[in-house]
Formats: structure tokens, sequence, C-alpha cells
């Protein structure tokens, strides 16, 4: 079996990778750490424009109908170059729960202005601290009206329309679309500015049920969905961290040679090598998963997301050390990707969390 990608889409990559060298260097998004701006807007608008964001959307929807193998081809690209844009609540959340979930008018409605860029999108799950769980669903709406609290919303104070796990008066859990004008929004500091993280306070804020799909088996598989996708992102990062540790290691001399022809140097690269490829195979028997809609789609997004999320903590870490002392700088971009291997690490779930979740699918597996 080949989890290969095409050679369109290693095409695809090439030319995602050539744009986002050019458009997105870290100047820009040291604009989002600044706090000049939460998002790269015109960044956005082109990314928008070349269809990625639209990249597993039907063309009958307005998307781009690349499928999915294309959009993880494109979310590594986008964490290699740590891009400053709502990419993953856009594509990954909320247009994935609108096609999981969503009436035939619901689609119609929202998944073209997700696919061009108009309308941004984001998931609120968490209401606060801690792992996500059935038990921690508060959130309730009643006569199609949301109260509750959700905090942290990635993206949720540059969203137009939010996706909101919540009870009904059933105490069904299930995924309802809010129009985020109406919700009370304030912008939380995190480790990671480069990505907008809010609070959202909702009373009585009108809600539209996406009926398709309901309960916390809903809400799980949309998660299992979106964690190959931020794979993806983190294994993008974390070999853009091993070429920045490996280029500064064969620049910076120290006692008359390079510093990456001493036996520690060389380990530490080694483990970060070796941590990366591990995530490598299997994201991509994830993206197998994902297109295939397989049985082993639980399966490969928890090992998916555990080994990844690995990866990217090593590769920054180690990325961080390999420079020394100027490496904890601001000057230099390092603490660029250890933020963001921290931002992603805890979305939708920190690691602890998807390694429960792997054990438990192969316990389940094995007593079958």
């Amino acid at each position: 079996m080949n989890f290969d990608f095409s050679d369109e889409l290693k095409h695809v990559r090439d030319h995602a990778r050539g744009f986002l060298a050019g458009e997105c260097p870290p100047s820009l998004v040291r604009r989002s750490l600044d706090g000049d701006e939460a998002y790269s807007a015109t960044l956005w608008k082109e990314i928008a424009a070349l269809g990625w964001v639209g990249a597993a959307i039907p063309e009958a929807y307005g998307g781009a109908g690349l499928g999915y193998e294309g959009l993880c081809v494109l979310a590594e690209e986008i964490g290699r170059a740590v891009a400053p844009v709502p990419f993953g609540s856009c594509a990954y959340l909320a247009a994935e729960a609108i096609l999981l979930a969503g009436t035939e008018a619901q689609k119609r409605e929202f998944l073209p202005g997700l696919a061009d860029g108009s309308t941004i999108g984001c998931f609120a799950l968490a209401e606060g601290n801690g792992n996500p769980s059935p038990t921690a669903i508060r959130a309730r709406v009643t006569n199609g009206e949301l109260t509750g609290v959700k905090w942290p919303v990635a993206d949720g104070g540059i969203a137009d329309i939010a996706i909101i796990a919540a009870r009904d008066d059933a105490d069904e859990i299930g995924l309802y679309l809010v129009r985020c004008r109406a919700i009370d929004r304030k912008t939380l500091r995190t480790v990671d500015p480069t990505r907008d993280q809010s609070r959202f306070d909702c009373d009585e804020v009108p809600a539209e049920k996406l009926p398709a799909a309901t309960g916390w088996d809903a809400v799980q598989r949309l998660m299992d969905r979106a964690a190959i996708l931020f794979a993806f992102e983190q294994v993008g990062g974390a070999d853009a961290s091993l070429e920045m540790a490996k280029k500064y290691a064969m620049e910076r001399f120290a006692f008359g040679r390079p510093i990456g022809s001493f036996q520690a140097i060389k380990h530490k690269l080694t483990d970060v090598y070796v941590a990366l490829e591990l995530a490598r195979s299997n994201a991509y028997y994830g993206a197998w998963a994902l297109t295939a809609d397989a049985a082993e789609l639980p399966l490969a997004a928890a090992t998916a997301r555990v080994s990844a999320t690995d990866a990217f903590h090593i590769a920054s870490k180690e990325n961080i050390q390999t420079h020394g002392g100027v490496g904890f700088t601001w000057a230099f971009d390092c603490h660029l990707y250890y933020r963001r291997s921290k931002q992603l690490g805890l979305r939708l779930g920190g690691a602890p969390f998807w390694k429960n979740r792997l054990v438990d699918l192969i316990e389940t597996r094995n007593a079958a």
C-alpha cells in the first residue's frame, strides 16, 4: 500500500511552500506577535483566492474539490510557515462541522463564504481548563437560544460564525451555529498571540442546530478528523524547526569547527529527526484514513496527534537549545515555533487526552 502523495499533490505542496516563503516571512508573523494585528488579513485573502481554505469543500458548495489529501498537504505548509491566519478554525473545524452535521440548506448558505475566505469560522468546545469530555459541556440551548461560557476559543475574536457544542432541553449534546456578532467576546492573552484566543459569554444568543449528527460521538468524530489535519501542521512546524537548527549548527563555529560536528548536537538533531519521521508516517496514514473515511480513522487520528505533538515539542525545544544563548532571545525566530508548538499541542485536548484515547481504542480493538 502506497501512502505517499500523488505527483499532482506534491506540485501543490511545492507551490504552497514557495508562495508562503515569499508572502509569509517571519516579519509578517511578528506583526501579530507584537500585537499590531490579530491575524494577517492580506495573507488570508491571498490564501483564500488560491482556493486553499476550500480545498476539501466540494465544488458544489464553492470549494476547490482537492479532497482531504490536498488539505493535508496545505496544512503542513501552513505549519511550516507558522502562518498567522485562521486556517485550521475555518478549514478543519467550521467547514468540516457543517459538512458532517449541517443540512443541505446550511451547507449552501455557509460553505461558499468559508471557501472564499469572506466568512471566518471557529469552533467553541472548551468551557475552561481541562480536556474535552461530555461532562464538561454545560452550555445550553433553550428555544433556539444559547446560554453559556466558552473559552478558550481559537480565532473567536475574528470569527463571523461559530460552531458551538452545547446541550438541548433533553440534555443531548449537539453542534450549533451562531453568528458571532451576537456574542460578548473578550480577547485572552496566551503564549502564542499569532493565533487569536477569545472568551465567549453567551446570553440567550440565537443558535441554529446542525441536526444531521448529534451526541458526543458527533463531536468526537469532528475532533478526530481535525486532529489529523492539525498533526500535519505540527509536522510542518517540526520540519521547519529541524531545518533551522541544522542550518545554524552548520554555520556556527566553536573551537574552529561547526557545532554540528560535535556529538552532543548530532544526538539532539538525530532524536528530532526520528520523532519527526515517526510523526510524518503516522500523519500520512491518517491522511489515508481521512480520505477513505476508514474504520481505522479514530485510531489513526489519535496516533497521528500523539506523535505529531511530541515531534513538534521536541523539535522546537531542541532548535532553541541548538542555538544556545541567542536561541532564547526575541531577535531570533526560534520562539515562533516553540510558541506555536505549545498552542497546537493544546488544541482539542492536550497530549494526555489523546494518549488516553489511543490506549482506549487499542484496548477496544484487542478485546473485539
